[in-house]
């Protein structure tokens, strides 16, 4: 598969430069380059690229801009090429594949490359099931509906990497590795084992982005990693502790427990 490419920076040696730099991928092809954020606007619309490497600080539109300028689209993915270490932070908010700084380091660019390659796998996978879907759908009815109560999940794509911003700083905390998540408010508490972070993110949207044959409601206000969990603990009020690996304890009320009972045995 090819990476169609497009740069976008308003300097062009740092665009020659990255150009250069790309043709040690034999899978990446640089379809355009842009000089600034609107020509860059009107390019990922016209050609629909794979990634685009795009330049924070550009006068006019900066990066950010551009990057709301093509939202009502499904957008690419986003490679942050900037000299300047304090936009980091909004970069990693803004869901970018990576951030890359001036002038960009081979080894980076080639760990970069290949989470382009991971992000665009997982959409074929997702793109090809929902194409079965609909064969299935036209020729045989039944079967997809039958399809779809068994295996719905898997043609969603779910996180596997979460970007939490506490205390200042940018983590990137593996979503295998989350134990549990509790809620207090507009924010989670995420427990990996050894650490605990803090997301200001709603129970509701963070439940979208997580493997949900995975990751289960277990109290009004925790979602529990199954694969975490060694061991249950009934409890005489009809409520049940789940032991995780860590050694923590988890209460799972009374209204949860049909919902644990299917995954943990």
């Amino acid at each position: 598969m090819t990476i169609r490419a497009i740069i976008v920076d308003d300097e062009k040696l740092a665009v020659q430069g990255l150009q250069l730099r790309l043709q040690a991928f034999e899978d990446v092809e640089v379809i355009d380059t842009c000089a600034n954020g609107r020509e860059a606007i009107r390019k990922i619309k016209t050609l629909k690229p794979d990634v685009v490497f795009l330049d924070i600080q550009m006068p006019g539109f900066d990066g950010f801009s551009v990057v709301k300028g093509v939202m009502e689209l499904e957008p690419p993915l986003i490679v942050f090429v900037t000299a300047y270490q304090e936009h980091a932070i909004r970069a990693f908010e803004a869901n970018a594949v990576n951030y890359l700084m001036k002038p960009v380091d081979e080894d980076k660019l080639a760990d970069t490359i290949e989470r382009v390659r991971l992000r665009l796998s997982e959409k074929k996978s997702t793109e090809d099931a929902e194409r079965l879907m609909n064969v299935l759908a036209e020729v045989a009815p039944d079967a997809a509906e039958e399809f779809a109560e068994d295996d719905g999940e898997s043609a969603e794509r779910f996180e596997k990497l979460i970007n939490v911003k506490d205390r200042g700083q940018i983590f990137r905390v593996e979503v295998d590795s989350i134990e549990h998540i509790e809620a207090a408010g507009d924010y989670m508490c995420i427990y990996t084992g050894d650490n605990s972070l803090i997301l200001r993110e709603t129970m509701k949207d963070l439940e979208r982005r997580l493997d949900p044959r995975k990751f289960q409601r277990v109290h009004r206000s925790t979602i529990v990693n199954l694969d975490q969990v060694r061991q249950v603990k009934p409890h005489t009020n009809g409520e049940c502790f789940l032991v995780l690996d860590s050694g923590a304890e988890v209460k799972v009320s009374r209204s949860y427990r049909d919902v644990v009972a299917r995954f943990v045995h």
